[in-house]
């Protein structure tokens, strides 16, 4: 069956249009990602429903989104401030959610979006609409890696690949052929990736730098969108992984992980790892 909806995971801290200066706005609105995300649902009166579940600061998260949405255009805005379960699964809750063209889930922890959304109603409608209607699911930092089923639940980079230096857990699922890493740039992440494929090496990995996310179309066609850059680690010609016999605490090798950079415009297929390369001469999107 062929996927309806589309998956706009994003590498963290991307650009809200705060800035005042008036060319700075209108690249915020021709260019910045939240634009890209209102523009792949067609409309700005697409309804859109922010969950800041992930977040500490719920409330100033989500009146930061609704302010960055309403500069493109957007007024049908609601915000899902969604604290239990109980709330996943209540029916005011779950409407809106039925209703929205646009899911934008914030950053923060994203064990607390498995914990609080996991195996809930909520669950079930997000997997039922990106599957069967043209949804467009964003999600930043935590929202990001919390679209996967094997989701990087936590571990500091400097503690990576020394076996056990990250934690695993479950995902939503939305996309089960990724491991995901945000901030992956600034925050010097290879490590967690390279740990991650080594335990699950028919994954494939993606590390999104700030501002940088990635279009996922079908549930395989990947374009890059943004400032920065996206790392793909591909482990499926490893010719030596031992992470399968180490203790915890030793550290791992791996041979023949294959890594790609790709920048904005670039593309990835999943299914086959085709890449297609922005020509350097070639204008952005």
């Amino acid at each position: 069956m062929t996927i309806k909806g589309i998956l706009i995971p994003i590498g963290g801290n991307e650009d809200k249009g705060l800035g005042k200066d008036e060319n700075y706005t209108l690249d915020f609105i021709q260019e910045g990602i939240l634009s890209r995300v209102v523009r792949e649902a067609g409309s700005v009166d697409a309804p859109i429903v922010i969950i800041p579940t992930a977040s500490q600061i719920p409330d100033k998260v989500g009146k930061n989104y609704i302010q960055a949405f309403q500069k493109l255009g957007c007024t049908r805005i609601n915000v899902l401030n969604i604290r239990t379960k109980k709330e996943a699964n209540a029916a005011v809750n779950l409407r809106l959610l039925e209703e929205a063209g646009i899911i934008m889930f914030s950053g923060g922890d994203q064990s607390r979006i498995t914990r609080i959304i996991g195996e809930s109603e909520m669950k079930a409608i997000l997997v039922r609409k990106y599957h069967e209607e043209p949804v467009v699911i964003a999600g930043t930092s935590a929202g990001a890696m919390a679209m996967s089923d094997e989701m990087i639940a936590g571990g500091k980079s400097t503690e990576a690949m020394f076996k056990g230096g990250i934690r695993m857990g479950k995902g939503l699922g939305l996309i089960p052929g990724l491991i995901i890493d945000s901030h992956f740039i600034q925050r010097g992440r290879f490590n967690r990736i390279a740990e991650a494929t080594a335990m699950h090496p028919q994954l494939l990995g993606v590390g999104l730098a700030e501002d940088t996310g990635i279009i996922i179309r079908h549930g395989n066609d990947c374009q890059v969108i943004g400032s920065g850059m996206v790392i793909f680690f591909d482990p499926s010609h490893l010719t030596h992984n031992n992470a399968a016999v180490l203790p915890e605490g030793t550290p791992m090798s791996m041979a023949n992980l294959t890594v790609h950079i790709l920048a904005n415009s670039d593309h990835f297929r999943i299914s086959d790892r085709k890449i297609t390369v922005l020509p350097v001469d070639a204008p952005w999107e």
